[in-house]
């Protein structure tokens, strides 16, 4: 049984995706980009306030589904720069705690509308 997770609090997919997929108790999140829910726009700041911007938009979609950031199992993180990694550590550390999700990190040309940073992941509930 598939259930579609969308709330207004994340930004609106801008393509033929959803912001989050439910599958019993998994929810596979769609890659966010850091942008502002209300404006649809790119959060302008460096990286450290772009990847809190995902990760705060990641959240808003958990909620929606009935959990939270510590229900992240996997997170799946593409960077158009690897020497930002160290940065991106250090905002998951705002955001998550042991034990951490599993991640892999990659590095990519590019991303949608020029983003810098890109998060997805898996979450399991109940």
């Amino acid at each position: 049984m598939r259930k579609t997770i969308s709330t207004e609090k994340a930004p609106q997919a801008i393509g033929t995706y959803s912001q989050a997929i439910q599958h019993g108790n998994t929810i596979y999140f769609s890659g966010q980009i850091p942008l502002i829910p209300k404006t649809m726009e790119l959060n302008q700041g460096d990286i450290a306030e772009q990847t809190r911007q995902i990760f705060r938009n990641l959240e808003a979609v958990a909620q929606e589904a009935g959990g939270t950031l510590a229900d992240f199992v996997k997170l799946n993180i593409f960077l158009t720069d690897l020497g930002n990694f160290q940065i991106i550590n250090q905002v998951m550390e705002e955001f998550f705690t042991q034990p951490y999700p599993a991640r892999a990190a990659v590095g990519v040309a590019a991303l949608p509308k020029d983003s810098e940073v890109e998060v997805d992941g898996v979450m399991i509930i109940g």
